[in-house]
């Protein structure tokens, strides 16, 4: 009975992160104001603008794996499908997008054909709690931002191991609690909006990936960014919500939302980085 509720209480999950990110609302948002086709974490390090910190953290990503043309990668919540293009375009590498907004993955498609990368990139929906692949079918799975969503972050990573062949690399961000937080109350607005219990942590993703027989190849710790971007986009939100016709109730919600990540970040209670672990041959 316990496992009964625990696989519903994941299925809700799973819905309400689809359900979001299907609304008309949340894609105007992340297209228009978010970074383009990029809605995840930038670098920061001389811009303030989001599409192009966005676009950079996809080639420092890159950049940690070496030569990855003809390789295939497992892009897991892929979202609009940037970095799978600059991988397939820049990189020569195969990719195949996982995704579980019919929204987005419409839309990836769309600029992926107007890239002319059709034949290097697949587009597929579904959750990557239950992949649709066989076993060892890529050569690198790679996500950004994503993971945090999952109702059962072990059910992703047993998922990545069985899906990634033997000598392969994981490499993926993921906005996570710091290590050592005691009292998680402060973080519960976060916890609230994510409509989950927790987030990970980089010590939660190094234990658990040991288990899994994975090998730390290099853990770049980038909190500052995190709250970085999440200012940058509360900011280019609150300057341009009339002009992209968003509701000021929504507007409202995600202002708050976004100001809770800031706060976080700033006292140390958040953290973000890019990971780099290899799969045991």
């Amino acid at each position: 009975m316990p496992n009964e509720a625990a696989a519903a209480r994941d299925a809700e999950g799973v819905e309400v992160a689809r359900d979001y990110y299907d609304s008309e609302e949340a894609d105007r948002f992340y297209s228009a104001i978010w970074g383009g086709e990029d809605i995840h974490v930038g670098l920061y390090e001389d811009t303030d603008n989001i599409a192009e910190a966005s676009r950079r953290t996809v080639a420092r990503m890159a950049g940690k794996l070496g030569e990855i043309s003809g390789r295939h990668v497992l892009d897991l919540g892929a979202g609009y499908g940037g970095a799978a293009r600059v991988l397939a375009r820049e990189h020569g590498a195969r990719v195949t997008c996982l995704n579980l907004s019919t929204i987005e993955n419409d839309r990836n498609r769309e600029l992926t054909r107007e890239a002319g990368l059709g034949e290097r990139i697949d587009i597929v929906d579904g959750s990557f709690d239950d992949m649709p692949f066989d076993e060892a079918a890529f050569d690198i799975a790679w996500s950004q931002d994503a993971i945090l969503h999952a109702p059962d972050r072990l059910a992703v990573l047993d998922e990545v191991t069985r899906v990634l062949r033997p000598g392969g690399d994981f490499v993926f961000t993921d906005p996570m609690q710091a290590d050592g937080i005691e009292d998680s109350a402060a973080l519960q607005p976060i916890y609230d909006r994510i409509h989950l219990p927790d987030l990970a942590s980089f010590s939660f993703y190094e234990d658990a990936l040991k288990a899994r027989g994975f090998e730390k190849t290099e853990v770049e710790k980038l909190t500052e960014q995190l709250g970085r971007h999440y200012g940058r986009v509360r900011a280019e939100l609150a300057a341009n919500a009339d002009k992209h016709d968003l509701a000021p109730d929504f507007v409202e919600r995600m202002l708050a939302g976004l100001e809770h990540w800031v706060d976080g970040a700033q006292a140390g209670r958040l953290a973000w980085g890019i990971m780099h672990y290899r799969k045991r041959s």
